[in-house]
């Protein structure tokens, strides 16, 4: 929330980069709010139950995260390209327009491409056990659950895994390829050690996102254990979230300071009304 805030407020931080960081941000706060205080509720609460409604809306809006927080990552880092590899022509090539589109298009694609996954959860027959394997409603407890076909929406997730998971990943890694290669061009030390620190929080975000979130989806549901899996997940969508800004914020020395100048400047509010 104070990124978002410091994003929205602070005229120093009206960059592309601090824009795609404030939509993240946002996909953080959604992940853990659509699971977690239900996971808490379960833990809490007599009645455990959750209507197929309810479970399916839970699963959708999972999925469609997921996805967004993908392509925003992709957008974060072709913005570092570009940053590094063609610092004159930036203010130019990635300017408002081409920022908000990209983040129109993350938000919409995410949604869009899991519409299939919540019809399957919807409309599929659930003759077996009706307890579900998890601590929130995840797509592949309930295809345990199913009775019904679940190869077409095994394909259907394979594809899109390959279009918006390894897509965006390979278009990352691309990116970063090129900005090493900047990067072992410069000949001073201090120099490479600067220009890697604009790109570090986020090469570091992206490891640990994709490494959690393509070993849970983009496999085959036979090797599936649902225990690790859950391990798994407890670790994206509460770790995750949670790593995400304290990376972001203590490798960042503009935002260090605009949380500094902040603080000031609320404090002198205070003190002159007094």
């Amino acid at each position: 929330m104070l990124i978002i805030v410091l994003g929205c407020g602070c005229q120093q931080l009206k960059k592309p980069m601090y824009f795609f960081l404030l939509n993240l941000s946002m996909v953080d706060i959604c992940f853990s709010s659509i699971t977690m205080p239900w996971a808490i509720y379960l833990l809490l609460a007599k009645d455990k139950t959750i209507s197929l409604p309810a479970c399916v809306i839970q699963m959708y809006s999972f999925l469609a995260f997921t996805s967004s927080e993908f392509l925003l990552l992709s957008a974060m880092a072709y913005d570092r390209y570009v940053a590094i590899c063609d610092p004159l022509h930036y203010n130019v090539t990635v300017n408002k327009k081409l920022c908000a589109i990209f983040a129109l298009c993350c938000w919409l694609l995410g949604f869009v491409d899991t519409l299939p996954h919540a019809h399957f959860a919807l409309y599929a027959c659930y003759c077996k056990a009706n307890k579900i394997n998890h601590f929130f409603c995840d797509l592949t407890a309930l295809m345990k659950l199913s009775c019904s076909e679940t190869y077409t929406i095994e394909m259907i997730t394979y594809v899109e895994g390959a279009f918006l998971g390894f897509g965006p990943f390979l278009l990352t890694l691309t990116s970063y390829i090129f900005i090493i290669k900047v990067i072992f061009k410069i000949s001073s030390t201090e120099g490479r050690s600067k220009t890697f620190s604009t790109c570090s929080s986020h090469l570091i975000v992206v490891a640990i996102f994709y490494s959690t979130t393509l070993s849970m989806y983009v496999r085959p549901t036979y090797s599936f254990s649902l225990e690790n899996n859950k391990v798994v997940t407890l670790v994206y969508v509460i770790v995750i979230p949670f790593i995400n800004p304290l990376i972001y914020s203590l490798r960042n020395s503009e935002l260090k300071q605009a949380i500094i100048m902040k603080f000031k400047l609320n404090l002198f509010r205070r003190k002159k009304m007094s």
